[in-house]
């Protein structure tokens, strides 16, 4: 899951919403506003919900990499923070206990610096091919963090599109815009009741 580096958000006076991922957020051979998180924006307008979503996606990212990432983003804490990460790390077949413990951190480091910021926790599925013990563990970590967290999941970020060859481009992993357009309302889904319960300001 390589491609571009994210471009440094602008600053903007709505709430943020910030999608902190890899190249499935970084919307890898789609044109910006295909990325799932332009879709998400769209449908903020819509919907007249005030947020300004900044794509923080990277290309390549492994749950250690975002998690050096964050320190960068909570410098301007958003309202929401959407964490898609795991892929890569369940790609080069690493410890499920090093993706726990950097998500852990995370979500702790959220908390202490922008106590403010909620977080969205988006699951991924490991491939079968890594074995039954991995995925059911893989799977785990997101289910465990998000009860012990009180944390909303999305349980499946490409549910509906992953394994599916008209909704993923040739190499079989990445969306392609009709799957992208489906990823969007799986966020939606998780993120709508989320946005809509926010007190008002």
């Amino acid at each position: 899951m390589s491609g571009a580096t994210p471009a440094v958000p602008a600053p903007t006076s709505r709430p943020a919403i910030v999608f902190l991922g890899t190249s499935l957020t970084a919307g890898y051979g789609l044109d910006p506003d295909s990325a799932f998180p332009a879709l998400v924006q769209q449908k903020l307008d819509s919907a007249g919900m005030n947020f300004e979503v900044v794509n923080a996606g990277v290309s390549g990212q492994t749950s250690a990499g975002s998690l050096r990432q964050l320190d960068w983003i909570l410098k301007s804490p958003p309202a929401y923070l959407i964490i898609e990460t795991g892929a890569n790390d369940m790609l080069r077949g690493q410890d499920t206990d090093s993706l726990r413990a950097n998500l852990q951190v995370m979500i702790d480091r959220v908390q202490q610096r922008a106590p403010a910021t909620q977080v969205l926790l988006c699951a991924m599925e490991a491939m079968p091919n890594l074995g039954q013990r991995y995925v059911r563990d893989f799977r785990a970590v997101y289910a465990d963090l998000a009860k012990a967290n009180a944390l909303p999941l999305l349980p499946f970020l490409l549910d509906r599109v992953a394994g599916i060859d008209s909704l993923n481009q040739g190499d079989g992993i990445h969306p392609n815009e009709a799957g992208s357009r489906l990823v969007a309302d799986n966020i939606w889904r998780a993120l709508a009741p989320i946005l809509r319960a926010r007190p008002a300001s």
